[in-house]
C-alpha cells in the first residue's frame, strides 16, 4: 500500500472539491496526453469503482476531460472543460462500468484517438492527496507514478535493447532513477520506463529509435518550476 503523508492528505492545488476525485482525475488525465502522438480528436473515458459512483458530483468528468487537454489541476479552465473540448473539436464520452470489482476504487481507462485514427489506451488510479500511478499502457501492465522525468520506449523484447538505451542515456549525461522492463510475454511487444531526476534530452528520442527494435519513444517532462 503506497504511504501517504500528512502534506498528501491536506492535497494539492486544484480545482474541485476532491483530491482524489477531482484533482487525482485530473493528474492521471494529464500524464495520459503527454503520451499520445498527434492532436486528440476523441477520448473514451471508462470510470470504476468511486470513479463511476461520484464522477458527476465531484467533478471527476470535467477534471479528466480538462487534464486530456493538458490543463494542470489549479487551472481555472477546468470549470468550463465540456465548452472548451466542443470548440477545439474533440469528441468525447464517458462510461460507468460497475461489473469489474477487482481494481482499485478510483481506476480511469483512457481511451485516445488522434487525427489519423491512431488509439492509446492507459489504465490509471488516483491513490490520495493527488498522488496517482498509471498501471497499464495497451494492456501491458506498468507502474509509473509521473514523479519524475521519464522516457517510455516501446520495443521487441529481444537482446541488446537494454544496453542501447542505457548507453544512449548515458552518452547524455541521463542520470537513471529507475529503469524497469514490462512486457506481454518472452520475445513480445514490452515498455521499458526510465526515470530521471534530472531533465531529459528532447533529442534522444532519435538517438533511441537507432535500434531497430525500438518502436516508439515517449518522453514525458514534469513541468518546471514557475511553467505553465
Amino acid at each position: 500500500m503506497p504511504f501517504i503523508s500528512v502534506f498528501d492528505v491536506i492535497g494539492p492545488n486544484m480545482i474541485g472539491p476532491s483530491s482524489s476525485h477531482t484533482a487525482g482525475a485530473c493528474a492521471i488525465a494529464h500524464l495520459a496526453q503527454k503520451m499520445k502522438s498527434g492532436a486528440l480528436k476523441e477520448v473514451e473515458f471508462t470510470l470504476y469503482g468511486s470513479f463511476a459512483k461520484t464522477y458527476r458530483g465531484h467533478g471527476t468528468d470535467r477534471a479528466l476531460l480538462g487534464g486530456i487537454m493538458g490543463f494542470a489541476t489549479d487551472d481555472v479552465r477546468i470549470r468550463d472543460s465540456f465548452r472548451i473540448a466542443q470548440e477545439r473539436g474533440i469528441a468525447y464520452r464517458f462510461i460507468v462500468n460497475e461489473q469489474e470489482k477487482d481494481v482499485h476504487p478510483n481506476t480511469v481507462d483512457i481511451r485516445m484517438v488522434n487525427g489519423v485514427g491512431s488509439q492509446m489506451t492507459i489504465r490509471g488510479e488516483s491513490l490520495g492527496g493527488g498522488k496517482v500511478r498509471i498501471v497499464r499502457i495497451n494492456q501491458v501492465q506498468v507502474d509509473f507514478t509521473g514523479e519524475y522525468n521519464a522516457v517510455i520506449i516501446i520495443q521487441k523484447d529481444r537482446p541488446g535493447v537494454a544496453a542501447h538505451i542505457t548507453k544512449a542515456l548515458s552518452d547524455r549525461g541521463v542520470n537513471i532513477a529507475f529503469m524497469r522492463l514490462f512486457r506481454e510475454s518472452k520475445g513480445e511487444k514490452a515498455y521499458t520506463i526510465v526515470e530521471s531526476d534530472g531533465r531529459l534530452p528532447e533529442d534522444i528520442t532519435g538517438k533511441l529509435l537507432e535500434n531497430p527494435n525500438i518502436r516508439e519513444v515517449m518522453l514525458v517532462q514534469k513541468q518546471e518550476e514557475g511553467g505553465s
